[in-house]
């Protein structure tokens, strides 16, 4: 699942360690404006990056609510290596390792298998 929330919470998270490393530099030349103004960025990153971050468990609950209300059962050693055969025959699975950001959310210990029938 590519989400477009987690690219750009990298994106701000890499510029605000961009500014605390700079920020070294700034002080040693003792800009007293362009330290408020590196304060400044710091603060709207922070918050932006809390804000997308919210974004990013809301999405993430509501689909493990989707999931919830689906057929679910452990998918075993054997069907885990031949994972494209399972998914021919069980149309629509949906396949959730407990590892993933997803799995976590649900808190699943095993990797596990969504379906609207029974598999």
């Amino acid at each position: 699942m590519k989400e477009v929330e987690k690219a750009e919470i990298k994106r701000l998270s890499d510029m605000l360690d961009a500014l605390n490393h700079k920020d070294a530099s700034v002080i040693q030349a003792g800009n007293a404006e362009l330290i408020d103004k590196h304060e400044e960025e710091k603060e709207k990153l922070a918050a932006e990056i809390a804000r997308l971050k919210e974004v990013r468990v809301k999405k993430l609950s509501t689909e493990a609510q989707k999931l919830e209300k689906l057929f679910s059962r452990e998918i075993t050693k054997k069907e885990q290596a031949d994972m494209g055969t399972l998914k021919k025959t069980v149309r629509g699975i949906v396949v959730v390792h407990p590892m993933t950001a997803l799995g976590r959310e649900m808190g699943l210990k095993v990797v596990t298998g969504f379906a609207k029938k029974e598999f």
